[in-house]
């Protein structure tokens, strides 16, 4: 009667057990956060064994040492690592000795190493392992550590992620050992927690690949064209502390909207994304710091080419000059000499003219433009034959109006967007990444529908898509290192951006959070050069 008693409690015990197994193995599948899945793995093995303690160490990247993840006890109020926020100070666990032997002395690395479980009644009186460092810790804490479970974490390919260790089993407020009916639970445990850790770790890995893959091609893009890297990240930071500002604002349109982890992320990268575009931009365009520059700056080409009239200039003379000579004209010396004085001193005059205007400043006045295609309808004669002064692309580069690009040029410029909409939009992002797209590449619509690639309007244009304009716009405003124009000052940009908004170009709610909570002012001081700063 008593024996079919305790069959009967031992078979509701396993059954209730297994049902709990089976309700943790559903919540660790679906959890992603892996601190809270180290969380759900302590807390569910504690309370499998009754233990007062536990850690889970997980193999390094390069599987030398085993890392702390998680650390409890109950009885000295200690909650580390995992989502306590916490930082655990304990060193890492090698799994080698320095002449590459494996680590069998300490418990938590032989388990590793060998894939076995190891239950001790009381490690102060155990054979095999060194208990040195625990001791240290139990003097230092009052504590006493007696009971030890340590169990390997293996995953679906049996191989071992980590260690799953547990102290002090108590009854009645006793330590007991573990009982080996515990030690196979807890270990079936270990295994469907290591499974379930795997897969949460594959997906971090694969979301770090991801935006480690998006940084590296920024940071090409930097290398490539510097002043476009900074930008890069400079408007990734700005978005996402106007994004931030968001989430923390608690009152009007923008108090009622909340960006969750996965969409704070899915901004960042379109952030980073942003201009992706801009690979395809030839370097001397993108780069472009003065007006005739190409592969090189051409106005050493135009100074070449004066230099070479000049001395047609003086071949005509000394040519004039010996036919006088002969022709006993002495007294016409003089004036040939001033007619060619006067002729080089033109052409030097030119020159300068013409290195100046190649600065490309914000505004160059009509009379300047004028003067260009004046320069641009002399000619000179080189072995017989006849050549303008200005080349015909030249010309087209020297009478841009403001800055260093041609119409054309600009036009490859803003190609960028759209380009980014293509390169972006042949991406199979992730379902909780796939507005990135549509953020990245958007940045340059406006809200009246003015803007491109698309020409979207207001309804079109998504909360993210405005901030990620806005960092944009401003940033682009008062650059202090793009290689063709000044960088604004802040009251300049405001002042821009405000315009902007009046004009139903950009959104007035991000507009009026990023002056109320003086963003503006916090980018200014980290990234604008002190001449710039002329407003609080």
């Amino acid at each position: 009667m008593n024996k079919k008693m305790m069959n009967s409690k031992e078979i509701e015990y396993l059954v209730q057990e297994n049902r709990g197994l089976m309700e943790i193995g559903k919540a660790l599948s679906v959890e992603k956060n892996l601190n809270v899945v180290f969380e759900m793995i302590i807390e569910k093995a504690r309370e499998l064994t009754s233990a007062d303690g536990g850690a889970i160490y997980i193999l390094s990247p390069d599987e030398k040492v085993l890392q702390f993840k998680v650390v409890h006890t109950d009885s000295l109020n200690w909650r580390l690592g995992g989502t306590s926020g916490n930082p655990i100070h304990l060193p890492d666990i090698p799994l080698y000795h320095k002449n590459g032997v494996p680590n069998l002395m300490n418990v938590s690395s032989y388990v590793a190493n060998t894939g076995k479980a190891v239950n001790i009644p009381d490690v102060y009186h155990a054979e095999h392992f060194h208990f040195t460092n625990t001791k240290i810790i139990d003097r230092q804490n009052n504590y006493r550590s007696k009971s030890m479970l340590v169990l390997p974490m293996k995953n679906h390919e049996d191989e071992i992620i980590g260690v799953l260790s547990l102290i002090n089993a108590l009854k009645d407020g006793e330590i007991i050992p573990f009982s080996k009916k515990l030690e196979t639970i807890t270990e079936a445990l270990a295994s469907q927690a290591a499974i379930a850790l795997t897969n949460s770790l594959l997906i971090h890995d694969l979301e770090e690949l991801l935006e480690s893959f998006i940084r590296t091609i920024a940071h090409g893009m930097g290398i490539k064209s510097p002043h476009t890297g900074n930008h890069i990240r400079r408007v990734e930071e700005l978005t996402m502390q106007i994004a931030a500002a968001v989430n923390s604002e608690h009152s009007g349109k923008l108090g009622e909207i909340y960006f969750n982890e996965h969409e704070m992320k899915e901004l960042r990268i379109a952030a980073w994304m942003h201009d992706i575009g801009k690979i395809t931009i030839p370097g001397y365009i993108e780069e472009k710091s003065t007006k005739l520059q190409t592969v090189f700056d051409r106005i050493n080409l135009l100074k070449t080419r004066f230099e070479l009239i000049k001395e047609t200039l003086r071949n005509a003379f000394f040519q004039k000059k010996i036919e006088l000579l002969q022709n006993g004209n002495k007294q016409d010396l003089p004036n040939l000499e001033k007619q060619l004085n006067g002729e080089l001193q033109t052409l030097d005059d030119d020159f300068k003219f013409l290195t100046e205007i190649n600065q490309g400043k914000e505004f160059i006045p009509l009379e300047q433009i004028d003067k260009v295609k004046q320069i641009a309808t002399k000619t000179y004669f080189l072995n017989g034959q006849e050549f303008p002064f200005l080349e015909d692309d030249e010309i087209e580069n020297l009478i841009v109006e403001s800055g260093t690009l041609t119409a054309k040029e600009k036009q490859i410029i803003a190609d960028h967007a759209r380009i980014s909409y293509e390169m972006l939009h042949e991406l199979p992002f992730p379902k909780k990444m796939k507005n990135i797209p549509a953020y990245a590449s958007a940045h340059h619509e406006k809200l009246d529908g003015s803007g491109y690639p698309l020409g979207l309007k207001a309804e079109q244009l998504p909360l993210q898509t405005r901030i990620l304009a806005i960092a944009d716009i401003f940033d682009a405003l008062t650059a202090p290192d793009r290689p063709y124009k000044k960088g604004k000052t802040l009251s300049q940009a405001l002042t821009i951006l405000e315009n902007m908004v009046k004009n139903n170009l950009l959104d007035r709610d991000v507009f009026n959070l990023f002056m109320k909570r003086k963003l503006y002012l916090k980018f200014a001081e980290k990234e604008l050069n002190k001449e710039q700063i002329d407003t609080k």
